[in-house]
């Protein structure tokens, strides 16, 4: 895989939450919870924990993921518990797992997961929030949950209980498959379609670039962090 990987503060926050890592298989994007204690101290923790319990598996899928999570949200409510500075801190957590022909995926909160597979993009993990929720119902369109006044808030999050629970997807590779895993400091203000597009013309660097720039010509009221990535190994073409 070739990847490119962008982190900013934004144009309003003090503090950048936000924490990621890419590496040859493994993706992982985390935003801690704004206006929680320590957020940047929870997505950190989370995205450690998450590639510590990974390193060295033998047998990758979704049972190993499930752990991995499982282990990431013990240990951020652990340093919560043991800490009143850090009570009640979390983080949401969006991975993507490279195995063989598979890609998996985790998910809770409201980070992204987009693949880009011949042109068409597509968003691969389901928001945990409470717009989210409101446009599967009917009673929101895509276009209101945009600008509603409690976008940020988030259903699920990896460290505020003893148990988390998460979605998990699995996808066929196919090379040249392109994914952006974000941060809603991202996907909150740059639509679909005009990720789709900038997907879709230029190099992983170029298109990171563009793609936090653009982000932040409009103001980025929160953290923004992405990664791109490109499918070099997979299976057939799509």
């Amino acid at each position: 895989m070739q990847f490119a990987l962008r982190t900013d503060v934004g144009c309003v926050r003090a503090l950048n939450e936000d924490a990621a890592y890419a590496g040859e298989t493994l993706f992982v994007v985390c935003d801690g919870m704004g206006g929680h204690n320590a957020g940047e101290v929870a997505s950190g923790l989370a995205v450690s924990a998450l590639r510590e319990a990974l390193d060295g598996v033998k047998n990758p899928g979704i049972r190993a993921l499930r752990t991995a999570v499982e282990r990431a949200n013990a240990q951020v409510h652990a340093a919560a518990a043991d800490d009143p500075a850090r009570r009640g801190m979390g983080t949401t957590m969006t991975v993507l797992w490279l195995s063989g022909e598979q890609a998996f995926l985790a998910q809770v909160g409201d980070s992204r997961a987009y693949l880009l597979r011949g042109g068409v993009l597509r968003q691969c993990t389901h928001d945990h929030s409470m717009v989210a929720e409101m446009v599967r119902q009917g009673r929101l369109t895509p276009e209101e949950a945009r600008v509603h006044p409690q976008r940020n808030l988030i259903t699920r999050a990896v460290g505020t209980g003893r148990r988390v629970e998460v979605d998990f997807f699995e996808e066929h590779r196919r090379v040249g498959d392109r994914w952006l895993l974000c941060s809603d400091g991202l996907c909150g203000i740059v639509s679909d379609e005009e990720i789709a597009r900038m997907l879709s013309q230029s190099g992983l660097e170029e298109t990171a670039e563009a793609l936090l720039r653009l982000a932040l010509s409009r103001g980025a009221p929160d953290n923004v962090t992405l990664i791109v990535a490109e499918d070099e190994t997979g299976g057939e073409a799509g």
